[in-house]
């Protein structure tokens, strides 16, 4: 079990069971949600986004950094590669983001009795990649890598738009997708799931206060990854020739059934760890 006074990158057997069933799922349901529809307001593109509390139930479960590295590297390996549409520079934003942003929020989660808690860290673990990923986006298109699209010639309406999009992220995968789902399933999961993995459950301090999960380390690397997530995304726009992708477009080709493929390999490779895993304990 990691916290803020151990080393975040030393990676055993157990972490690599972990990070692979973590991904596993992660991807699974990125899949998933990659066939459900979403809706255009305007400008605006309005759907399920993602089923969060998946990934960060397990996150806040397991609480080691390669865990919160598995979440973005579900939808790398899962949706972009098996689905044909992979752009490489264009995943470390996330790399860098979901898993900083996670790991950061699973360590101020002190008390797991604590409901108030639970929804609170799952709320900044979503708000802080997503309010970091808003001025990602702003950030492209202010240093002309990026054209806005929605009200050519007024620049400052990136701003409102990219604003709107965050409140709709936070209310619709945030709290209807995050909280609420994490409610029910954490405390099921709690003191289950762990000990199949070869992990310690959590155990926590009754009482305590998310300030005493407050990690000057984790935080400063939530501030390095941002910049660093910049500039992999503007260098994605810009290309500059460095850039290596690879868009076979799967689905394009062989119809939206192609989406079988990676939702049948992420859960059989979910299948199996979990199978391992129940047999090792």
């Amino acid at each position: 079990m990691a916290t803020e006074n151990t080393n975040w990158f030393s990676f055993g057997q157990k972490d690599m069971t972990v990070f692979i069933f973590v991904m596993s799922l992660s991807g699974l349901q990125y899949a998933i949600t990659e066939v459900l529809p979403e809706f255009d307001v305007g400008p605006l593109e309005l759907g399920v986004g993602d089923f969060i509390f998946i990934p960060i139930v397990l996150v806040l479960l397991f609480r080691t950094f390669w865990a919160a590295l598995a979440v973005p590297m579900g939808e790398v390996v899962f949706e972009d590669i098996l689905l044909g549409d992979f752009n490489g520079l264009g995943v470390m934003e996330d790399l860098l983001l979901v898993s900083t942003c996670f790991f950061f929020a699973a360590l101020l989660f002190q008390d797991p009795k604590n409901r108030r808690q639970l929804a609170a860290v799952v709320l900044i673990a979503e708000g802080l990649n997503e309010f970091l990923a808003m001025f990602v986006d702003i950030g492209k298109v202010y240093i002309g890598v990026e054209e806005l699209e929605a009200v050519p010639g007024l620049p400052e309406s990136i701003l409102v738009l990219e604003g709107v999009d965050f409140i709709t992220q936070m209310v619709i995968t945030g709290i209807i997708f995050g909280v609420i789902p994490a409610l029910y399933l954490y405390p099921k999961l709690h003191g289950k799931i762990e000990p199949l993995m070869g992990m310690e459950p959590y155990k926590g301090t009754r009482g305590a206060s998310m300030v005493r999960g407050f990690s000057w380390k984790a935080a400063l690397s939530v501030l390095l990854a941002f910049p660093l997530a910049f500039g992999f995304a503007a260098a994605e726009e810009a290309g500059f020739g460095l850039n290596v992708v690879w868009e076979p477009e799967f689905m394009e080709a062989y119809g939206e059934m192609f989406i079988a493929v990676p939702i049948v390999v992420a859960a059989l490779v979910a299948i199996v760890v979990w199978q391992r895993a129940k047999h090792s304990a």
